[in-house]
Order: structure tokens, then sequence, then C-alpha cells
């Protein structure tokens, strides 16, 4: 089973080829335009719409999301699906008031945002721990996923699928965002194009299981035979409420989550920075679109995989250590894929990693060249001098990468894990973003209380239940009892952490203000805010299709 036939390496190497060979054209029809640092890692100026919209898509979808959520299908059902849905809104949010600040007040990384609106020490304090959470947490575990996830699909050795992956993202990274951005056109082609060869398939067995066929048919029979994945608030009462806490999902801290994910990060927001606003927005529009169809590719197959689990038609492939792991039934369903549309999926699961990869390493290279070694160990780095630090950095981190990797130890529950464990720190970013945005008397004392303080509070609220009985929160839906401990689910305590941090910002502004101190706010009017009707039609088609998709699944 977990084997690639001779026209799966042929589809493979057709991928490979189309990828390599279209980011080599890219690279060699730019590369005389500019040799300008913003030009190499910004793409400044260059990036259509739509590559800006599929690049964001590509980074951001990699192994955890098809792979994870798929799991989390299994397990909680379309109620996963929140993740990509809210992003959706989050992503036009993102484009009506975030992207005019930085575009405004020409910001090209989240360090230099950081300078410009506090101080030198809270840019590099948050430029190294950046690049401590880029290197060691994100880019090792997309790595580390990705390589288990292409292994066990495919029977390669996973240390040659973790070094082969890592080679590929290299060569596509050292191109510069020109080659990142225009390639990751050609992943998502794949990445979408192959994840619904999975679908079609998981929806069509589930049919064939039940005596008849098509993907319609298939769809009708897992909302039926399992009515209980298709809800998208879970009442407290649910067992998988400490996962996706209710409203939570609609008022809480899944806006934290996703405003902090796709508007304060340089992985992210950097395929923008180098755009016009019209261009800028357009990207991000594009990618709320795509969004809203992701859970049809990543939780869909996870669902099937359940019913068909439940019908036992796969019962032993689920096991792992002779318990059941939802993360398998991705990986499980690929194999089941005819020889030819495997390798499709391969490829675009391939894809979604590499292009994941290739955006994380150059957002990394980006923030130590311009934030780290242009302020401190070269002011007088020549443009060439900043390009060649960043390729040499894309290497470096790439290999470390790769010597970290083996050792993550996540083989299960991997997007759960990068959701809890990156939200200890999210509330305390955003808070200090959001102010530093739109409050001019906010300080860099309170913007490094945020960032402190609402990480110890994470560590406290995580490890309180342990401490403390916390059932009388549970009335409220703010607790819910795992294993007889009342346990507080991680997006309330997100939720708690950024209005503790927010109250403490705002009182050590006041204070220090009264003090005489002149914190240096952004340029800011009302204008910057206004958009053109083509995106106003689009971003409110957009959250009418959230509101009826949360009408009909609720």
């Amino acid at each position: 089973m977990n084997t690639l036939q001779t026209s799966d390496y042929i589809v493979f190497l057709i991928y490979f080829v189309i990828v390599a060979g279209y980011g080599l054209w890219i690279y060699n029809r730019k590369k005389a335009e500019s040799a300008s640092s913003k030009d190499y890692f910004l793409a400044e100026g260059s990036l259509t719409w739509w590559a800006i919209g599929a690049s964001l898509i590509a980074s951001n979808i990699s192994a955890e999301q098809f792979i994870g959520m798929s799991g989390a299908g299994f397990t909680l059902g379309l109620a996963i699906a929140t993740y990509e849905w809210m992003a959706a809104a989050t992503l036009v949010i993102v484009a009506v008031f975030f992207i005019p600040v930085y575009l405004k007040n020409k910001i090209f990384t989240m360090p230099q945002f950081l300078s410009q609106r506090y101080n030198e020490t809270v840019a590099m304090i948050m430029a190294v721990f950046w690049l401590l959470l880029y290197v060691v947490v994100n880019l090792t575990s997309i790595l580390f996923l990705g390589a288990l996830a292409v292994s066990s699909i495919s029977g390669i050795n996973f240390t040659v699928c973790m070094y082969a992956l890592a080679i590929f993202s290299i060569i596509i990274t050292l191109g510069g965002m020109k080659v990142i951005g225009y390639t990751d056109v050609i992943q998502v082609f794949f990445l979408i194009l192959g994840g619904l060869a999975t679908t079609y398939l998981a929806l069509d067995l589930v049919a064939q299981n039940n005596g008849s066929s098509g993907v319609l048919n298939g769809f009708n029979l897992i909302t039926s035979q399992a009515e209980d994945h298709f809800h998208m608030i879970f009442d407290k009462d649910n067992k998988n409420f400490v996962d996706l806490p209710g409203l939570t999902v609609l008022v809480g801290g899944m806006w934290i989550v996703n405003l902090n994910y796709w508007g304060c990060n340089q992985y992210i927001t950097q395929r923008a920075l180098g755009a016009d606003l019209k261009t800028a927005r357009g990207g991000l529009l594009f990618a709320a679109f795509l969004k809203l169809l992701m859970p049809i590719i990543v939780v869909l197959p996870g669902i099937a995989a359940y019913v068909l689990y439940k019908q036992e038609v796969f019962t032993t492939e689920m096991l792992v250590n002779g318990e059941v792991n939802p993360d398998s039934a991705y990986p499980v369903l690929l194999n089941l894929l005819p020889p030819g549309l495997k390798g499709l999926s391969f490829a675009a699961l391939t894809a979604a990693v590499v292009a994941s990869l290739a955006g994380k390493a150059n957002s990394i290279a980006t923030i130590f060249t311009l934030d780290v070694y242009k302020k401190i160990f070269n002011p007088n780095a020549s443009e060439a001098n900043q390009v060649l630090t960043g390729k040499i950095t894309i290497i470096a981190t790439m290999l470390l990468a790769v010597v970290i990797a083996p050792h993550l130890g996540i083989e299960k529950g991997g997007f759960k894990y990068i959701q809890e464990y990156t939200g200890f720190v999210s509330p305390g970013i955003f808070a200090m973003f959001i102010l530093g945005f739109f409050w001019k008397r906010t300080t860099s004392s309170a913007a490094m209380f945020a960032t402190i303080g609402g990480f110890i509070l994470s560590v406290v609220l995580k490890f309180l239940p342990e401490w403390t009985d916390l059932s009388f929160l549970y009335p409220a839906g703010f607790a819910v009892n795992v294993n007889g401990v009342y346990e507080i689910p991680f997006l309330d305590r997100m939720g708690f952490v950024f209005i503790f941090c927010i109250i403490g910002m705002y009182l050590i502004s006041i204070l220090e203000n009264r003090k005489g101190v002149n914190p240096k706010g952004l340029e800011i009017d009302s204008s910057m805010f206004k958009t053109n009707t083509g995106f106003t039609v689009g971003a409110l088609l957009i959250f009418g299709i959230l509101l009826a998709l949360y009408t009909v699944f609720w």
C-alpha cells in the first residue's frame, strides 16, 4: 500500500519539472531588473494580486493542515473548519485595517514596525524572539510533519524525505520572493487539484460502501451517518468542547489566533508588503475566497474516513501502537488512490510542504538580514551584501531545521500542538500591535509588558488546573471537565490573556504619559481604510457565504 508506482513517479516528476522550470524562468527574467534587497526579500512591486493570494495560501497550507486538520475532521468534524472560515473573515479585516497602516508607514518587516512605533530595544528583542520561534518551532515542525506525511504515503525513508524537502525548498527560496510568489501559483494549483482528488475518492468510497456511487451521494451519506460531525458550535457538554469552546470560535480567542497570524506575522504579511494598496488588498481578498474552499480539501476527507472507520472499512489501518490515531486518516485515504492519481495527491502534499518551508525560510532571512545583521553587524552593508547574507541565512536555517526535526516527537495531533503552543505568545503580540496601530499614547514599556506578561500568564493559566479547582468556571462555559480535572480551553485562555494585556498596557501607558513620556504614533487617517467598489462587493460576498455556512451547520 505505502508505495508509489511508475505512473505516480511520472506525475510527480512532471510537477517537479514544472515548478523548478517555471521558477528558473522567473528568476532569469527578473534578476536583471533589480538587485536591491527589498526586491529580493519582498519582490517589490512585481507580484500580482493573484500571485499574492496564491502565495498566502501556499505558505499557510502545509502538512499540519492536510494531516492534522483531516485528523481533527475525523475526531471533531466540520467544526475544525472554523480555523479556515474565520481566517477568510480575518483576511478581509487585515486588508482593510492592517495593510494600509503598514504600507502608509513603509513597513517592510515586523521588527521594523516595532522599532518605528516603540523603540529599538523592543524591536531587537522581538526580532530575536521571532527568529527563534520561526526556526526552532515553525520551520522545524513543518519539515518534520511534512517528511513524516510524505514518508508514510510513499514508503520512502523519513530521513531521505526530510533532506529532499529541505533541498527542494532551498532551491526555490534562493530565487527570492519573486520566484517564491510565482511558483506558489503552481504549487496551489497542484495543492487544490490533488486535494480535490483525495476528497473525491473519499466521498465516492463512502457511496460505494453503501451501494451507490458519486460524490454527492457520498456527501449526503456522511452528513446522515455522521450527523454529529456537522455542527460548527459545540455545547459545553460536548467531549470536544476543550478544543473548540462554543461561541469562542466566533467572538473570542479564535479572532486572536487569526488576527495575530494573518496580520502581525512576517511569514504571511511579507507577501503584501512589497505591493501597492490595491494589489495587496486584491491578493488578500483572493486568499480569503480560497480559504472558504479549504475545508473541502482538508476536513471532508477526515469525516469520510470516520464514517468508513465506523463501517469497519479500514479498522486496522487507523491504528498506531494499538490505538486509533486520527492523523492516520489522510495518509490511509491517499494510499487507496489508484496509480497516477496517488502521484498527483503526493505532489499536492509535497507542494504544500515545500511552499510553506520556502515562505518561512524567506521570512527568517528577511528579519535576520534587515533587522539584525544590518543593524548590529554591518550597518553599511551594500545591497548585494544583504542579498548574499539572506541566501546564507536560508541555507543555515534549513540545515538547523534538518538537525532539530528528528527530535521533535509530535507525530500525533500536530495541528493542535502548533495552535496551542503558538497561543502562548499570540495574545501579547497581538495586543502590542493593535494598540500600537490605533492608540498613539501606547508606550514601549506597555509593549514589553504585553509580550513578557502575556507569556507568563499563558503559562500560569496552562498549569492552573493542577494547582486549584476551576469548577466554578464551568457554569459560564470557561472550563471543561477533562479526566476529572476542570481545564480552561486554550482558546479561552488566549482571550483572558489578551484582555489582561490590553488592560495592563492601558494602565502603564496612562501612567507613563503623566510623567511626560512621548510615545511615537503612526500616520493614520480615516481615508486609508476606504475600499474600492470591487473589494467591497467581494468582502460582502465572503461575509454572506460565511453567514450561510454557519446558519446551515450551526
